[in-house]
């Protein structure tokens, strides 16, 4: 029986953490504030938007939330965008995804503030991260799987580890920060000819394809610690990762359960790039 690598056990170690650092940051009259962008009603965003503002006021941050209708041009969604950058008292903002097909997300996402760009979605954070630049935010679901392995105490360093997925939220960047981490990482997507192989040589896999039980049990192999990023819905509206759990459960040494694994470190991890940017402002 696999080990689970809970999310909750690895938030609630940052919790603690995060809140003394708040506590130091109003003791000098700053409090840590996110902004919240969104365009239109999407519920798994507004799902996400009450996790977040939820953990955030946990430990001290404070949030605001945007909304504007999903027929909002795109010169109004870059005017917000603007006065955000421009407001000195917000220290992080976080902007949800896909945007309305009349949006140049191109455009969009690379007009947040690098400052600001709590979540890692404009070039020059992306950037950061594959150079290596430790002033630059991660993709928080990125930056979640590399917790959820350094909180239950499995080291990347001199491991094979392999990424399904390569796109810029999450694949890319997890695997760029693999590899900072010393890993030997291989990238698996939808032209990689032998998939399975690549996972059973793995002493890591780390799912992101987007698809339900992609990773199934042909890619498994005894010792390996699975994370799943996946959260899809299936027929009957239950959420699965990208791993079939229950042929890899028997099989792996440890494996983040879905829901309850990374998705919570998430959350945790965005109130965390919130108050870090606090801190870097009083810096200058």
């Amino acid at each position: 029986m696999a080990k689970l690598l809970e999310g909750k056990k690895a938030a609630a170690a940052l919790k603690e953490k995060q809140a003394a650092s708040v506590k130091e940051l109003q003791a000098k009259g700053i409090t840590p504030k996110l902004a919240v962008i969104r365009v239109g009603e999407r519920a798994e965003d507004i799902s996400y938007e009450k996790g977040a503002i939820k953990r955030c006021e946990a430990v001290g941050v404070s949030a605001e939330v945007t909304a504007l209708p999903a027929e909002a041009a795109q010169d109004e969604l870059l005017a917000l965008i603007d006065r955000v950058n421009r407001d000195k008292s917000i220290h992080g903002a976080l902007l949800f995804r896909p945007l309305p097909k009349h949006m140049d997300i191109e455009i969009v996402r690379n007009a947040l503030s690098v400052e600001k760009d709590i979540d890692g979605i404009g070039d020059l954070s992306l950037a950061g991260v594959f150079t290596g630049n430790i002033n630059r935010f991660a993709p928080c679901t990125a930056h979640a799987c590399m917790e959820i392995l350094d909180f239950y105490g499995y080291r990347p360093e001199g491991k094979r580890v392999t990424v399904i997925g390569r796109s810029l939220v999450i694949g890319r960047p997890i695997a760029m920060m693999l590899m900072s981490a010393n890993a030997t990482v291989t990238i698996c997507h939808t032209r990689t000819a032998d998939i399975p192989e690549a996972c059973r040589s793995a002493e890591i896999i780390i799912a992101a394809a987007g698809k339900a039980g992609v990773v199934g049990k042909d890619c498994f192999s005894p010792g390996q610690v699975v994370i799943d990023v996946g959260i899809n819905f299936d027929e009957n509206g239950k959420i699965r990762g990208d791993v079939d759990f229950e042929a890899a459960e028997p099989i792996v040494a440890a494996i983040t359960p879905v829901p309850g694994g990374v998705g919570a470190v998430t959350s945790a991890l965005l109130a965390g790039h919130v108050i870090t940017a606090a801190q870097r402002a009083v810096i200058g």
